[in-house]
């Protein structure tokens, strides 16, 4: 793909080639951010925009889950209040339309304050709806033929699809359609044990569905096998049932009933449920764009392959966010596209650098890690060694008579440079960017230990599990060490 710079400039409507002009394809997180960030060096940028400006994260994803997570978390403190002597408490749903009418509000504004609101700021941004799709003359969006200097890629993911026999002759929920439900079922299967199925299983179970989570291998399989069984331990405690290692073998729908047929151990088995929800993954939006003709590579994610300058193999166009298939987390995506948008505008090459890249899974209790596991820096052939202490070895947590969870640091035992963290708390996402700074700065378990934490606080337990490599912590009194 070869543009014409002579040819009618669509983009600016000048021609003159004084400014980069960059069109950016996708109106998410990640395309505002490179539309932003380029116009701030000084691009022309076009920035095409197909269905609900926004993208993912503000209307069907981050926002609505997490802001009805919360939600629903009064129903769990309310039930378990008398583990302090004295109280008792109780909450119920009253009015699970209103909870949804809520959500729905929070997401309306944030939407007009953070994305509609924000684009009369940037003069230097042309806003286009439509669908694009690369051509070896440009950019066609609908029937307008767009020629810009450079482009950068930001269309995302959707959710997936798994190939479960019969799953396209049954009704189901996604986790859009979910979050939407203004009427609670009565029960629920959840096919996928990651992110989307712990988070939205958990939150539905605290309302008051009977939940079944379904997967293949381990729930939240990236993360330490120690987190993974505590959580499913935690969850099961809670009401839901964690069916893990089984292979799907068919679903069928009967008279409004959901059929899941499984198997487990060699074991042929059934689950069954009012409803159906798929929290399998996510899949790249590429379809549709034109990549083959326009020389852009697909890897073996089924994302646009980029190298660390967030470059294509046609070095006109970037990609970034979801569609690349890594990492798909909407600060890195919004982290990814202005590297992409540094590099295609200014000519820099600034590399991507996920090494200290925070992730948190916001279940309750919260899963938090940076870094490597245990197994990945073992099969980098780094000489390990890890530290692990549950939370009844952290007095905030004690205090709080809640402690569910565990802190496992994993470092370099000839180095002694802490090369991983993770986290299972009660709020443990706001306990893992101390970690993630630890690990940018390249602090030793040693310098990690011997710094100063406030005491009756979640995250001085990364002291202690720092002091734990050398100590045994049960025998230090208060702020020991």
């Amino acid at each position: 793909m070869a543009f014409d710079k002579a040819a009618e400039d669509c983009c600016s409507g000048k021609g003159s080639g004084q400014k980069t002009r960059l069109m950016v394809i996708g109106a998410g997180s990640a395309g505002f951010s490179a539309a932003i960030t380029a116009a701030e060096a000084g691009a022309e940028v076009t920035l095409v925009g197909a269905g609900t400006i926004g993208g993912t994260c503000v209307n069907v994803g981050c926002v609505p889950s997490k802001t009805m997570i919360r939600a629903v978390e009064p129903l769990y403190q309310a039930s378990h209040a008398s583990r302090f002597e004295g109280i008792s408490s109780a909450a119920m749903v009253l009015n699970w339309q209103a909870v949804v009418g809520q959500k729905q509000q929070l997401v309306d504004d944030l939407r007009k304050a953070k994305y509609t609101d924000v684009l009369p700021s940037h003069p230097g941004v042309s806003y286009v709806e439509g669908k694009a799709r690369l051509t070896a003359d440009g950019v066609l969006v609908d029937r307008t033929l767009y020629r810009p200097d450079k482009i950068i890629i930001a269309t995302g993911s959707s959710n997936a699809v798994p190939p479960i026999p019969g799953i396209d002759n049954v009704p189901y929920l996604d986790s859009t359609s979910a979050l939407d439900l203004t009427a609670l079922p009565k029960s629920t299967i959840v096919i996928g044990g990651g992110v989307i199925g712990c988070e939205l299983g958990q939150m539905f179970a605290r309302a008051g569905v009977k939940v079944t989570i379904c997967c293949r291998s381990r729930l939240v399989p990236g993360m330490e096998p120690e987190i993974s069984e505590h959580l499913a331990r935690y969850l099961e405690e809670e009401g839901v049932r964690v069916l893990t290692g089984i292979d799907y073998q068919s679903v069928t729908e009967e008279d409004g009933t959901i059929n899941l047929i499984y198997g487990q151990n060699g074991i042929r088995q059934t689950v069954t449920a009012e409803t159906l929800l798929l929290a399998a993954g996510r899949r790249t939006n590429t379809e549709g764009l034109g990549l083959e003709e326009a020389g852009v590579a697909l890897n073996d994610r089924g994302g646009i392959e980029v190298d660390s300058t967030m470059q294509t193999t046609n070095p006109m166009v970037y990609a970034a966010g979801d569609v690349t298939g890594k990492d798909m987390f909407v600060y890195m995506a919004a982290y990814g596209a202005k590297l992409a948008a540094f590099n295609a505008v200014g000519g820099e090459m600034r590399g991507y650098d996920n090494a200290a890249m925070p992730v948190v899974i916001f279940t309750d209790p919260q899963v938090a890690s940076v870094g490597l596991t245990e197994t990945q820096a073992s099969r980098q052939g780094i000489n390990v060694k890890t530290s692990l202490i549950t939370l009844d070895h952290v007095p905030r947590y004690l205090a709080a008579r809640d402690m569910r969870g565990l802190i496992k640091l994993v470092a370099d035992k000839t180095s002694d440079r802490l090369i991983g963290a993770h986290i299972l708390a009660p709020e443990g996402g706001e306990l893992i960017q101390t970690a993630v700074m630890a690990i940018k700065a390249g602090m030793t378990t040693s310098e990690l230990a011997q710094t100063i934490f406030p005491y009756l606080t979640g995250v001085e337990g990364l002291k202690l599990a720092a002091q734990t490599f050398d100590k045994d912590v049960s025998t230090l009194s208060c702020c020991a060490g």
